[in-house]
């Protein structure tokens, strides 16, 4: 299966988090499923990380590095056409604006990838959330 990585999973993933669901932590230890983590939520983490809103284990650099050959995660970068896809993407919820949750929805609908997350405002889309 692939997969794409919200960016509170792969925090919650990285220290262990007790709020991991017992499905999600299996999905992203079971080696058979491709794991891919949106360049969004790399930059979302550098931002909040860079502005001291978020505290992670070490320099965000070594974190990011570390997760990524460790869980043996795919990056996927951010195209024209995933830019493409965010602008024409619908507001089912109009709560629900925040930028790097709206690019990681249109790369999965563009790329065909299931959501690993707990945000139940993603259902509002086409798209297969796991949690």
């Amino acid at each position: 299966m692939n997969l794409l990585l919200d960016t509170h999973t792969l925090l919650w993933h990285s220290a262990g988090d007790s709020q991991m669901s017992a499905t999600a932590t299996a999905l992203l230890k079971d080696s058979s499923n491709d794991l891919f983590l949106s360049m969004a939520s790399a930059w979302e983490l550098a931002i909040k990380v860079g502005l001291k809103k978020l505290a992670i284990n070490g320099t965000y650099e070594v974190f990011l590095s570390t997760a990524i050959a460790g869980y043996g995660i795919n990056l996927l970068p951010i195209a024209y056409d995933d830019c493409i896809a965010y602008e024409r993407l619908p507001f089912p919820d109009p709560s629900h604006r925040n930028p790097f949750d709206r690019m990681i929805i249109a790369q999965a609908i563009r790329h065909k990838l299931s959501v690993v997350g707990v945000d139940a405002s993603f259902d509002s889309y086409p798209i297969v959330r796991l949690w």
